[in-house]
């Protein structure tokens, strides 16, 4: 949840009295599609035009009265206090962590005086440290984020991309570290860093069409070019694309990217979406800078690989084809072939392959299994070797993250941490075989957590399936079904829901609450197959696995139906939209946070085509089918009692536009029967969360935490007096 207004002293009626009838009702022009011989009415199409001064009067009412209706909460601005105060704990806050040629390290680091990270770097662990970069002091009286860093190899230059209010589209400055100073030319309509290449003096990127993010033509049909440092953008020359190469497999809707592998010598293309298996191509490494690049398939999706490191000899890759839980698999880099590719790692009984935690250094492979997503192990496959070694860790750990130099070095950093443990990072030893500490961040400590439980057990589904549920409360609690309970989830894109040390979410716990994690189809903590069954025309699983966690926890005497709130961002919206139109009596509160919430629309938004790989298309009869299943603003209901909501949107928002948690809301007040109110907040200077600042992050936390917190009927967060005008 988004916030700008500051805390307002007022109070509020009891909750059965805040129906809305002092807000208009959304402006509606109703439409109606046919799907495949099935007529879908849409009465609210007309919010997709967020121009027009209707639909923006109505958005901007709802947004003053969700902001007024939160700030009110008994209770919210001491959760607001209370993180601000534990956060004030850290003297420095530093991630993001890359180490160059030269042992420089370049790094993100917030104070807690700093509403956005800032760019340093220090020369090796113990060097003096440097500020590079503030974005909250490059131009007055505007407001910017760094949204990713990228340092050429040897450490002499460093790119990183800059954007306004969430927006994420915006330019990239290229620094010189030595003197600090920037070059001249900016690279506008780009989102990110870019990708430096083995020269140090060259980079590519691939920019929007043009910075309208509402424009369905900004992002088809992209670019990749290249840029050499200190030339205008305007000499900048594309070097792949499906202009460029209309025999490949190039859709509109994917973005192509292009570098250099300087170990295998070779240049790589890929063309990302977000389905998660690798479509790419390779050719020798001085092709890239010749016209006409001789691109030979290196992986196509039927390959199921989802990522792959190098050495000298060998690409290593990640595939889940016939492998539910992955297989390390290696080919030659000097002759690429995945069918003549051999298997290094075989599938484990019970543990799945973390792909993004692949990394390469001198003396061999190192990567990640975890086991329900909740217990993470490091292995170690010596060089020349295929015998998998299991690294004993200094502490247990539920999630783990890899950082090396280069395959020159033996270093490797791991970082750690768990659900009630906060990150730390060690410098792995290879010759000692020991995890020695390589702090950044300063310690904190963190006493009122020190009592909290941490269970991590599996729930039967609707239809059998064992599904992890993590919970986490306090010692001592009582089971009598009494405890406000917020379930947090996700369930798409094989992302899993890691045990992350969030103390402005222990709030919850520290309150006397439940806080539990249901780790549903669709996200990737059983492996590539947990994550299949959670996706298209099985994507039902996602949420009837939150609802089945949600009925445990009631059946156990953990909580009670009325007791628990809800929430879910971005796809997470499918997840939270379809859960509380299917079980409306279950929940008290539902919070999805700009969250896709009209899926059989998204195809309509600029960010939709590249989605399809993971919901489907409503061009297909079975996938149409599918969508319109997942979609919860057409499975709402008019006269139905559904739980409290407080629905979010970002107005600059480049992942889920604004109208589709718009619509929702929408149509939920419609259908609202009862008193449970119904919160439509748009956040005019954010996006999709990415960028903003602190203070922000926990007015979010503190909004949809209060909200549940009330709604669920926690003592010390209901209103006692008069309605909110």
């Amino acid at each position: 949840m988004k916030t700008t207004f500051p805390f307002l002293a007022l109070l509020l009626a009891a909750p059965a009295a805040l129906a809305q009838s002092a807000l208009p009702a959304a402006p509606a022009k109703p439409a109606s599609d046919t799907y495949f011989g099935v007529k879908v009415e849409d009465p609210y199409r007309n919010l997709e035009n967020l121009q027009d001064p209707d639909v923006a009067s109505w958005m901007k009412a709802q947004s003053e009265y969700a902001r007024r209706t939160l700030n009110a909460i008994p209770g919210r601005q001491q959760l607001l206090d209370q993180m601000v105060a534990m956060d004030q704990r850290k003297a420095a806050r530093v991630t993001d962590i890359r180490v160059t040629d030269n042992g420089r390290y370049f790094y993100f680091k917030s104070r807690p005086q700093d509403q956005q990270p800032k760019l340093y770097c220090r020369d090796g662990y113990q060097g003096q440290e440097v500020l590079l970069f503030d974005p909250e002091n490059y131009e007055k009286g505007e407001v910017f984020n760094i949204n990713g860093f990228s340092p050429s190899d040897d450490g002499s230059k460093v790119s990183f991309g800059l954007s306004e209010k969430g927006a994420e589209l915006g330019r990239t400055l290229i620094m010189d570290v030595k003197t600090k100073k920037l070059y001249p030319e900016q690279l506008q309509l780009n989102r990110g860093s870019g990708q430096w290449l083995p020269d140090n003096q060259s980079l590519t990127y691939t920019p929007y069409n043009n910075g309208d993010l509402k424009d369905m033509a900004a992002r088809q049909k992209t670019q990749c070019v290249l840029h050499r440092v200190g030339t205008p953008q305007s000499q900048d020359k594309p070097i792949f694309s499906t202009q460029l190469y209309p025999k490949l497999d190039i859709k509109p809707s994917d973005y192509p990217y292009a570098g250099i592998d300087r170990d295998a010598k070779l240049a790589y293309g890929f063309l990302y979406s977000v389905d998660r298996y690798l479509k790419a191509y390779y050719a020798p490494a001085a092709a890239l800078a010749k016209p006409n690049v001789p691109w030979q398939p290196l992986f196509k999706p039927a390959d199921e690989a989802t990522n792959f490191v190098s050495d000298e000899q060998y690409i290593y890759f990640v595939t889940s084809k016939n492998t539910p839980r992955q297989k390390i698999m290696r080919m030659p880099a000097s002759k690429p072939s995945v069918a003549a590719a051999e298997v290094l790692v075989p599938e484990a009984a019970d543990e799945a392959i973390l792909d993004e935690q692949l990394k390469t250094t001198k003396d061999g492979l190192y990567f990640v299994r975890s086991r329900n997503g909740v217990e993470a192990k490091l292995y170690f496959v010596p060089k020349g070797s295929k015998t998998v070694q299991e690294l004993k860790l200094p502490q247990s750990a539920g999630r783990l993250e890899l950082a090396g130099k280069n395959l020159q070095s033996s270093e490797l950093w791991v970082t750690m941490g768990g659900w009630t443990a906060d990150r730390k990072r060690y410098r792995y030893d290879v010759a000692g075989r020991r995890f020695v500490p390589e702090a950044l961040s300063s310690e904190a400590q963190y006493p009122e957590f020190n009592d909290l439980v941490v269970e991590e057990i599996m729930v039967p589904s609707h239809d059998g399936v064992l599904v992890p549920l993590s919970i986490i409360y306090k010692k001592g609690l009582k089971r009598d079904g009494s405890a406000p309970t917020l379930m947090v989830g996700y369930g798409a894109y094989s992302i899993s829901m890691e045990p992350t040390f969030m103390p402005p979410f222990l709030l919850w716990a520290q309150q006397g609450g439940i806080l539990a994690c249901p780790h549903v189809r669709g996200g990737g903590e059983l492996g590539e197959a947990w994550h299949k069954d959670g996706q298209k025309t099985t994507k039902p699983n996602t949420w009837k696995d939150l609802i089945a966690s949600a009925e445990y926890l009631t059946k156990n005497n953990y909580t009670a139906p009325g007791k628990i709130a809800i929430n879910g961002g971005s796809a997470g919206g499918i997840l939270i939209g379809r859960a509380m139109t299917e079980r409306p009596d279950l929940f008290a509160a539902a919070i999805p946070e700009v969250g896709c919430l009209n899926a059989v629309r998204m195809e309509n938004s600029p960010n939709g085509p590249v989605n399809v790989p993971e919901f489907g298309t409503m061009t297909k009869e079975d996938e149409a089918k599918a969508l319109l299943e997942m979609d919860a603003y057409h499975h709402l209901k008019p006269g139905t009692q559904y739980p409290a909501t407080l629905v979010t949107a970002g107005f600059n928002d480049p992942r889920v536009i604004a109208w589709q948690p718009a619509k929702f809301a929408a149509r939920l007040q419609a259908s609202q029967a009862g008193g449970k109110p119904v919160l439509f907040f748009t956040d005019y200077e954010a996006g999709h969360g990415m960028g903003d600042s602190r203070l922000k992050q926990f007015e979010s936390i503190a909004d949809l935490m209060s909200f549940g917190l009330w709604q669920t009927g926690a003592p010390g967060f209901q209103p006692t007096a008069t309605a909110v005008k």
